[in-house]
């Protein structure tokens, strides 16, 4: 199996050009590939009253692989399960990868040139899928309370770390919603 291209090849948002469509004849595209983030929320998924808001925000235009995503989700939430407890936090990833990267692979090599069909029917195979991430866009949110708040950031520094281009963390004190008496 050949290894995966460098984020470098597909970085650049440029215009979707892929096609998936219900009919399958206009479906450009004839097949997706899985998508390889297991989960996207994780923690405590009951709890509605959290006091903080933590959010990973991309600085750049650009397209993360699901395979980013998985590596970071996998460290984060492993780093805040040890740290803070699973019961002291709700971990969201907001980006779902659906845009379908291609390639056209060339043969290189002694006698390619008689193998090889250019780029004549060049549309490509699918090989992976990616998010577009816009500049601004969240792509991680992490609610926790107030004692939690600086592991969570260390957490969210390590998922960066994963991800390709520059983030930033904005954290948000949520309001507490009251709770009104219905009259009868």
């Amino acid at each position: 199996m050949a290894k995966k291209r460098k984020f470098c090849a597909y970085r650049k948002l440029e215009r979707a050009y892929t096609r998936k469509s219900k009919f399958k004849k206009k479906s450009f595209v004839r097949s997706s590939p899985q998508v390889k983030i297991v989960k996207f929320d994780m923690g405590n998924l009951t709890k509605k009253d959290w006091q903080y808001k933590l959010e990973l925000i991309s600085k750049d235009d650009l397209q993360i692989r699901d395979n980013a995503f998985e590596s970071a989700r996998q460290l984060s939430n492993k780093f805040f399960e040890t740290k803070i407890g699973k019961e002291n936090y709700h971990f969201r990833i907001k980006a779902f990868p659906h845009h379908m990267l291609r390639e056209n692979p060339l043969a290189s090599g002694a006698g390619a040139d008689r193998m090889s069909t250019g780029m004549k029917m060049s549309f490509g195979k699918v090989i992976g899928i990616a998010a577009r991430i816009y500049k601004g866009k969240t792509i991680i949110e992490v609610e926790t309370d107030k004692e939690f708040v600086e592991r969570v950031k260390i957490g969210l520094i390590k998922a960066s770390k994963k991800l390709p281009g520059s983030c930033t963390i904005q954290v948000k004190e949520l309001k507490p919603v009251k709770k009104t008496a219905v009259a009868a």
